[in-house]
């Protein structure tokens, strides 16, 4: 890029696993990225400096300097201080406690700082860039080893009181169940990569005991964890105990959405994660319970698809920050 006048937008994607950060002139195009392990047991600062340092040498390749930045976006899981710009110590980044990000970032590049959460910042990307794209009202599913909501009402962001709105993660769906969102039989212990492997363990187990064949036994036999992967895996080859996992967390997923439906009366419905891999194996049986039990106008209203940005929309999610959501 030789036209220093023009505006650059830096996005920073920090996850539990690995940190990207990208430049751009006009999101989602990227024009320049570096990514790199976060390693989270190592603490804040080696990620910070290497953020800030991926930042410098991008900024170089393309000919520029610091002046250049109209704006740097950060998402990150919460909980978050938004209007501080600190990460006050995510489940995915547990040494992370209470690191101003928004004040480092801005010191170092003289530019302003945004700071969101990552599914908030999903959803907007999503919305504009996405499988959201063209609905009013929408509501964004962030369907991995946790779930996570972003809502949009009549094309905004919506937040709530306490920049907590959309966790839905934390509803109780049963009384007993697998864990997540520290609750039992939570929503997101039913409809999370991370409750399919539980429910999977127990399936397994009963299977083996009814001396029923499934391609997940190895795993279990010795004594590894069954991961989400394995059991879409395991189901797109036919398994029927595989098969009836997904089934099971399909229509868990479901009651949630029917939920969503009658509370919110989205157009649509844009879920991440698994269900992108492994669509209408997880979604038909979704859609199903929303049927039986939603409000039918609701329920005829909203399409529920998968998220179309996939791997990508960590980059379009920070992007979006930067452009001011």
């Amino acid at each position: 890029m030789q036209n220093s006048e023009k505006k650059l937008l830096v996005g920073i994607d920090i996850g539990g696993t690995k940190t990207a950060v990208l430049l751009s002139l006009a999101p989602p195009v990227v024009i320049a990225r570096k990514e790199f392990p976060t390693r989270p047991a190592q603490g804040p600062d080696r990620a910070v400096g290497l953020i800030k340092s991926g930042i410098h040498e991008m900024l170089a390749e393309q000919g520029v300097d610091i002046s250049t930045i109209a704006r740097l976006g950060v998402s990150c899981g919460g909980p978050l201080d938004r209007i501080k710009g600190i990460i006050q110590r995510p489940p995915n980044l547990s040494t992370w406690d209470d690191v101003p990000i928004k004040a480092i970032l801005e010191n170092e590049f003289k530019a302003e700082c945004l700071i969101e959460n990552d599914a908030n910042a999903g959803a907007v990307a999503e919305h504009r860039f996405g499988g959201g794209k063209g609905s009013t009202n929408m509501v964004f599913l962030t369907m991995g080893t946790g779930l996570g909501a972003g809502v949009i009402t009549d094309g905004r962001l919506y937040r709530g009181s306490n920049d907590l709105a959309g966790e839905v993660g934390h509803l109780r769906l049963t009384k007993t169940g697998p864990m997540g969102h520290n609750k039992k039989g939570s929503a997101e212990g039913w409809a999370s990569g991370g409750g399919m492997a539980q429910v999977a363990q127990e399936a397994v187990a009963a299977a083996l005991k009814k001396k029923r064949p499934t391609l997940l036994s190895k795993l279990y036999k010795a004594g590894g964890p069954i991961t989400a992967k394995d059991i879409g895996t395991a189901a797109k080859r036919g398994d029927k105990v595989a098969l009836e996992v997904l089934e099971a967390t399909g229509e868990k997923l479901g009651i949630v959405l029917a939920i969503l439906v009658d509370l919110l009366n989205p157009d649509r419905i844009v879920i991440g994660g698994l269900a992108m891999r492994l669509g209408d194996l997880l979604l038909e049986p979704a859609r199903r319970v929303i049927r039986r039990e939603a409000l039918e106008l609701p329920a005829q209203t909203c399409q529920v698809v998968p998220a179309e940005l996939g791997e990508s929309i960590g980059d379009a999610a920070a992007l979006c920050i930067a452009m001011g959501i």
